[in-house]
Order: C-alpha cells, then sequence, then structure tokens
C-alpha cells in the first residue's frame, strides 16, 4: 500500500469522521441503523441457475450479490492443483424479518464432476431473529485426499435453506438477502508436514483476564470489525442488532471467550429465549464455534465459546469441524446479537454487554509456505493505517454532534496551517477508513525460527528441527 505523509493523511482521516457523523444521523432518526457493512470497492456479481452459465470469482476479490427465498446460485473458481482455496458467504437477512430457526445460508464447493469438495452452513438458530450469517467451503490439498485435487473449474453453490413454516415472506418486495462473496486462496508448503490433528487439548476454561475492564463500539461486520485483543471489554448494545470485534489469534496460540448480558431494574416476570448469542469466525470468516445464553430473565446471563485447540496447519486435517477451524493465524472475530425481543419486553433502548477474550501461548512462526501468502495478509503499513482510521471512526458511538465538532474544529487547524506554510491552502483528502477485506493469516515469516527444540518443547514451524523436515524450503 502506498505511503502517505501525515500532512495527507489527516485531511482523509478528518473527512472520514465527519462522513460518519453524516452518515450516522438519517440512520439514527429513521431508528433504521445499517445492519452489515460491505466491503468497500466490492463488485457486484449475479449468480447463474446453472453451473454451465457461471460467472468466475477472481482470488483476493470481493463481491456483492443478492439471494431470494428458496434460491439457488452458482459461481465458478478456477484453481491449480496446489493451493488450498476459500470461498465465503456473508448473508445479510432485512432487519426486522421474521424467520424460521433453521432458514439459512449454505456454500459448496464442487469439483468439474461434481463431487463435493466441503461445504457450510449457518442457521437463524434459536432466536429466531435477523442477523447477518457467515459460512465458508473450501478446498484442501494433501492427506491421502482423493478428490478436489486436481487443477480445473470448480463450481460453487449457494443456497439459501428454508423451513416449512418459514417466515420469509418480509415486508420487503422480494424478500431477497444481500450477499458478500470473497474467494481467497492459500499457497501449498515447501516441505511436508504433520497431518495428524490434535485430539486433545485443555478443557478448563481460564481464569478472567486481567487489566481491568476497556470500552469499545463493536462494528457491524467483518470489515469494519472493532479491534480487540485479550481482556475485559465493555459495549453497550442495541436488541436487534450484531456487533462484530476482531482478535488476532497466532499461529500456537489459543482463544477463549465469554459474552455476559448485564441485568436489569425491570421486574415483570418475563424472560426472552435465546436473548445474548455469540460466534467465532476464523480468518477466511468460516463458523468455528457459538453459544447462547439461553432465557433471560432480568438477571445476568453468560454466553461461552468451548475450549478449542491451539491454532496449528494439521488442524485442517480433523474430523471435527470445530478443530478444523482453528487451521489459519491471523484476525478470528466474534460476533454478538442481541434479541429484538429485549427492547419489547424490558424497555431498554441499550443493554451492556461485557466481553472477555483470553489469547493464550506464545506466538509460533507460520508454516513454510512455499510462496508469498498474497490475497490471506496485509503490509504491516495498510494495517497501522487501517487501525488507526478504523479507531478515529468508531468514535461515532460517541454521538454525531460531538464528531462535527471535533471534525470541524480538526479542519479548522489543519486550514491555519496550510495557510502558514503553503499559498493553496489544505490539500485534498484520500479516501475514507478500510471497509475492505479483513486482516487474514500470514503476518509471521514463513521461516521465522521456533521455540528451542528439546523434550516436551512444542512443535515448531522453523526450517530446522520442525516437524516439517530439516533444510531450505
Amino acid at each position: 500500500m502506498r505511503q502517505r505523509s501525515g500532512a495527507r493523511v489527516a485531511p482523509a482521516v478528518v473527512a472520514a469522521v465527519c462522513a460518519a457523523a453524516l452518515n450516522t444521523a438519517p440512520a439514527q432518526a429513521a431508528d433504521e441503523p445499517d445492519p452489515y457493512v460491505f466491503g468497500a470497492g466490492a463488485r457486484p456479481i449475479e449468480g447463474a441457475e446453472s453451473s454451465a452459465d457461471a460467472e468466475a470469482l477472481e482470488a483476493g476479490t470481493t463481491y456483492r450479490s443478492s439471494i431470494g427465498p428458496g434460491g439457488k446460485l452458482n459461481f465458478r473458481v478456477d484453481l491449480d492443483a496446489v493451493r488450498n482455496a476459500y470461498v465465503s458467504v456473508v448473508a445479510v437477512p432485512r432487519t426486522g424479518a421474521g424467520l424460521a430457526y433453521s432458514e439459512g445460508i449454505e456454500v459448496t464447493l464442487q469439483d468439474g464432476q461434481g463431487t463435493r469438495c466441503s461445504s457450510a452452513n449457518e442457521k437463524v438458530g434459536p432466536g429466531r431473529f435477523a442477523r447477518p450469517l457467515a459460512a465458508a467451503a473450501h478446498r484442501t490439498i494433501g492427506s491421502g485426499r482423493s478428490t478436489c485435487q486436481e487443477a480445473g473449474a470448480y463450481n460453487v453453490l449457494v443456497e439459501r435453506t428454508a423451513a416449512a413454516d418459514s417466515a420469509a415472506a418480509d415486508a420487503s418486495p422480494s424478500g431477497a438477502w444481500e450477499l458478500e462473496i470473497r474467494h481467497v486462496t492459500e499457497p501449498g508448503l515447501s516441505r511436508p508436514g504433520p497431518t495428524a490433528a490434535p485430539t486433545e487439548w485443555p478443557s478448563a476454561s481460564p481464569g478472567l483476564p486481567g487489566g481491568g475492564t476497556k470500552e469499545v463500539v463493536g462494528g457491524t461486520g467483518f470489515n469494519d470489525a472493532a479491534e480487540i485483543s485479550e481482556g475485559e471489554w465493555s459495549s453497550r448494545m442495541e436488541p436487534g442488532r450484531t456487533y462484530f470485534y476482531r482478535v488476532e489469534v497466532d499461529w500456537g496460540q489459543r482463544i477463549f471467550g465469554t459474552a455476559s448480558l448485564g441485568s436489569t431494574s425491570t421486574e415483570n416476570f418475563t424472560f426472552v429465549g435465546e436473548a445474548l448469542t455469540m460466534r467465532l469466525y476464523n480468518p477466511v470468516r468460516a463458523l468455528v464455534e457459538d453459544g447462547g445464553t439461553g432465557s433471560y430473565d432480568g438477571r445476568q446471563k453468560q454466553a461461552a465459546l468451548d475450549p478449542l485447540p491451539e491454532v496449528a496447519y494439521e488442524n485442517r486435517f480433523a474430523i471435527s469441524d470445530k478443530v478444523q477451524g482453528m487451521r489459519l493465524g491471523g484476525d478470528h472475530y466474534l460476533a454478538v446479537s442481541l434479541n429484538p425481543q429485549l427492547a419489547e419486553k424490558f424497555g431498554k433502548e441499550k443493554f451492556g454487554v461485557t466481553l472477555r477474550v483470553n489469547v493464550e501461548g506464545d506466538a509460533k512462526a507460520a508454516p513454510p509456505y512455499a510462496g508469498p501468502v498474497g490475497d490471506l495478509g496485509v503490509s504491516e503499513g495498510e494495517k497501522a493505517e487501517r487501525s488507526g482510521m478504523m479507531r478515529l471512526v468508531g468514535v461515532a458511538g460517541v454521538g454525531t454532534g460531538a464528531l462535527l465538532v471535533v471534525g470541524l474544529g480538526a479542519w479548522t487547524l489543519l486550514a491555519r496551517r496550510a495557510a502558514a506554510g503553503a499559498p493553496q491552502g489544505v490539500p485534498s483528502g484520500g479516501t475514507g477508513p478500510g471497509h475492505g477485506a479483513p486482516r487474514l493469516p500470514g503476518g509471521t515469516p514463513a521461516h521465522a525460527p521456533g521455540p528451542p527444540a528439546g523434550p516436551g518443547a512444542p512443535q515448531s514451524f522453523g526450517p530446522a528441527g520442525s516437524p516439517y523436515g530439516d533444510g531450505p524450503g
């Protein structure tokens, strides 16, 4: 990514803050906030009824489409015989739509013979309310697999699942769900490594993270997810909304998280079923684990993730979907949703929710990839710029008026400085903050040294003495 000087970044930051403020006001006034922020520059694409007419998805590109009730869409991906491939689909039902438990989205990757490489789905679940749903299918190379290993054209089938009692007849004209589709690939390894996935890992939940509670405003999707780390985080959440948080979990680390819905002073002897849900997605937006609070009666309730294994390349060869999900180091995502019935039965505009996140273990070196990570990573400069911009835009939660004051004040200061140092005034700003592709695996150099070898020492991905063999890649 092209580096910018501070003098040129500042106007862009101010413009982004002001734009966030202006864009927030109408949404709040209409009480219809955007349920999901799509990736900037996402290409429009129409899925085909038949695989014979499917349009190709390019690796590293984000697309935007839609699907109607009971719809089936076909897309094409051209794969080689070396790289692993992933296709993720995020479906966004209309806010406020009544949905059935089994409604959802399913994505399947098939080879040229129609053989299923893998499929994944996510359903609305017991809360029965509209929220973003994400699923990712993959083509994995190696470990004795006999199918989906060849180079060629593969088909991506996206289906909107529904039940007989579906309430998907939305008030919207077509009842269509918007889709965000992304295709990424991962290079193979320069030398073989372990293919036996773990069968055991610590099952005890870790203690509370230290450092005190910090406030955070969650994002509306993967593209603007709020960056958090190990610790205790406090958020104010509106019923009927889903909030996204981004947590870096490197190779060799484990993540554990809980979300606690605070108590209320209301005593009306009522309850809300599945009031809060929390889901964990991996760097390619595949669902790994989810949890819910169950019934909420005004007393504090907590949703928790089950203990998971550490991130390791060989996890992809496991039978369990949860273990397979911990296959890539990088940004993982927590999505927390509140049931809209909370507002109806407890009469609160926002509820206090506390996230507690543990990231355990020392980071290990990345696997010895045979080539550049490419689509699965971003430059350090891009990471730093996105982080800074998103923190500024995240202050939209403090209110539109405050943002306008800050933005106008900063603009005035820049104008005065420019007038003193240049005859033509303030330079024009750049683009706003990134709602583009999320940060994905590959942050650690492929041949970085691992921990010292020895009895009981953890496995490393280093070039010598590692489970991937000796010698250069």
